[in-house]
């Protein structure tokens, strides 16, 4: 083997010939913002890889096993869950990036770390410990996944935190309030200034919402919660479970449903590709920042967004609103709500590293980025309670309010 066939399979430059087919308005590794703490480039991947690796190896990407998608986790094994979710959405996003010709690896790294700061109980739990949080700052989930990647997670030596690439925590950045944009700097900042993120955080997003609705809809026949006679009335579903019916009348039952649902995602990607693909040809971006400093270019046409658009209405009104779903939601904040006002009356009830003066707060005063992350103990009281799974959180709930004569 020569020294240049060396480097290409061991060095940097295998990283570069990996995105050698990349658009010129891609995100690729050579000219990243670079990391928060400066590493040496790894060997045989790209850096966007390299982030890939590190959140598929973190701790909160194991727990999004246990955390709810709809339903929660211990109401059926075939339910989603935000781990299940996790890799739809990547399996989407790659899709449509290849075709795109942006960077897979960096989409698929914040399709699969968009949901690492969501609470137990999905957004039940989420709206409780935002109303816990309001004296404090208040609760979002997309800047607790930003706090999980570069704060929560204990993996390396040099550094809290996973220390992932500018354009990666970028992208799990889908939402942020204004006065906490102030607080991150240049991450922020496009909140502030109306900018857009990478085409790859676009793609990500939407895909993230493609992901949702439709399996949302399986899981709600599976459930019961909604019916195919209700399904009917919404555009984009009857027009793809007539068009799987005439093609394969034989079929019915879950093979049905699949076969419908299949064919929704399928023209929902497609259309997304075409869309996308005449506003690059529009605006003609030639870098990244001109993607950044362009309208948003990734989105469906007007006649698909408003069939989806329909759909989401139909979930909200059908299923996210049904009875039996809003028992557990309210469960779910009641057992947030009780853990949150428990640890607060009594942080000694806290693991010793969610105590204010646990190793937890004792990193983020030492951490370069400490004006950005909130070490009260309120604050370390939200990360515990958002890092929980469904059934720890029960199990934490049981342990201070029931008395077991067992």
């Amino acid at each position: 083997m020569s020294e240049t066939e060396r480097k290409l399979v061991l060095g940097t430059p295998a990283a570069f010939a990996l995105e050698a087919h990349l658009a010129s308005y891609a995100a690729h590794s050579e000219t990243s913002r670079g990391r928060r703490f400066p590493e040496a480039p790894p060997s045989a991947r790209t850096e966007f890889q390299r982030d890939r690796d590190r959140i598929v190896h973190s701790t909160a990407f194991r727990r999004l096993e246990y955390k709810t998608q709809v339903f929660v986790n211990h109401e059926g094994d075939l339910f989603r869950t935000r781990l299940t979710h996790s890799l739809e959405v990547a399996q989407i996003a790659r899709s449509v990036a290849r075709n795109l010709r942006v960077n897979e690896d960096l989409v698929e790294a914040i399709s699969l770390a968009h949901d690492l700061g969501h609470t137990p109980f999905g957004h039940a739990g989420q709206d409780a410990l935002h109303e816990c949080m309001r004296d404090h700052g208040g609760f979002e989930h997309n800047l607790q996944s930003l706090a999980v990647v570069d704060q929560l997670e204990e993996h390396y030596g040099a550094f809290n935190g996973l220390n992932l690439c500018f354009e990666t925590r970028e992208g799990i950045l889908k939402h942020c309030s204004r006065e906490n944009a102030r607080k991150l700097g240049e991450l922020g900042e496009r909140f502030l200034t109306g900018k857009q993120p990478s085409i790859e955080a676009q793609i990500a997003n939407v895909a993230d919402e493609i992901a949702y609705n439709n399996h949302d809809v399986d899981d709600g026949l599976r459930s019961g919660f909604i019916t195919l006679d209700q399904l009917s009335e919404v555009s984009l579903w009857h027009t793809h479970h007539e068009a799987a019916k005439n093609e394969f009348p034989r079929i019915d039952g879950r093979r049905l449903i699949h076969e419908t649902i299949r064919r929704i995602i399928n023209t929902l990607i497609v259309d997304l590709i075409d869309t996308t693909s005449m506003h690059l040809a529009r605006v003609r971006p030639e870098s990244i920042d001109d993607v950044r400093n362009a309208p948003p270019l990734v989105a469906h046409s007007e006649e698909i967004a408003s069939q989806a658009a329909s759909l989401k209405r139909f979930l909200f009104k059908n299923l996210y609103r049904h009875y039996r779903v809003m028992r557990m939601a309210n469960k779910a904040q009641r057992v947030v709500t009780g853990l949150f006002e428990a640890f607060t009356d009594d942080p000694r009830l806290l693991p010793p590293a969610y105590q204010a003066r646990g190793p937890v707060a004792e990193e983020s005063a030492n951490d370069p980025a400490a004006p950005t992350y909130d070490s009260s103990q309120a604050r370390l009281i939200a990360h515990y309670i958002a890092g929980m799974t469904d059934r720890y959180a029960l199990k934490e709930y049981q342990r201070l309010f029931v008395i077991d004569d067992n």
